[in-house]
């Protein structure tokens, strides 16, 4: 048996939400656990259809994106999913889906404002859209650079990634983390409907303005506040 077969199975059982989620189509899309332990890191590999992938289909591969164990070609993604872990120590699991509604806004170039209670119990504040990458970036090494551009983002907003957990990159689409590869998913999830439910609380008013700021101040803090009472102790 593997020596990271823990970590495969955490990675192939996550992958298999998506599509039951219905946040991929075919292939698009994949998700990745971290050993932070071994400093590893698991991936779907690239292209096959979730309805075939097997647990021993998974590859894993250090954090400059060197295979370690595999037999197949890891996600094209792969070297933006090294770069986050290498960069953001406190992420567990990352999810990159062409999810319809997320990826509309992404084509859009346009941040997902934040309208209802259901953003502000996730997030704080409008979901990021990363500017297109310049010719330089994409000619270059592409998938590394995306994830610089997600760096160069959240610095430009001044958001820090264990409370925005979510992004989009323009003409492209999102991508998610959290502490595990599962709450990765959860986040994906999370995204599409509220980049849906924004979509169309547009198309009935395109005027509609922001949530009021203590509004949005209670629903994120009574979840994520230090004093927080959502759920169960």
């Amino acid at each position: 048996m593997s020596k990271y077969q823990d970590l495969k199975e955490e990675c192939y059982e996550a992958n298999l939400q998506l599509p039951k989620l219905g946040l991929v189509l075919f292939t698009f899309g994949n998700v990745s656990a971290v050993d932070r332990v071994n400093a590893v890191f698991a991936i779907k590999p690239s292209g096959v259809p979730y309805e075939t992938l097997k647990v021993e289909d998974i590859v894993i591969l250090d954090y400059d994106a060197n295979v370690v164990e595999g037999n197949k070609r890891a996600s094209s993604d792969t070297k933006t999913h090294a770069l986050l872990y290498k960069t953001w120590s406190e992420i567990g699991g990352i999810t990159h889906t062409h999810s319809t509604y997320a990826v509309a806004w992404a084509q859009a170039g346009m941040d997902i404002p934040i309208l209802g209670t259901t953003h502000a119990d996730h997030c704080h504040q409008d979901i990021p859209c990363a500017p297109v990458l310049t010719d330089e970036m994409i000619q270059g090494d592409y998938e590394y650079e995306t994830g610089n551009q997600i760096f160069d983002v959240f610095a430009a907003q001044n958001l820090k990634y264990t409370e925005m957990e979510m992004v989009l990159l323009q003409n492209h689409g999102p991508f998610t983390w959290g502490k595990t590869a599962q709450k990765s998913v959860y986040n994906a999830a999370v995204l599409e409907e509220v980049a849906r439910m924004a979509y169309l609380t547009k198309q009935i008013n395109p005027n509609v303005e922001r949530i009021k700021e203590t509004l949005r101040n209670k629903h994120y803090e009574r979840k994520h506040g230090k004093n927080a009472y959502y759920g169960q102790k």
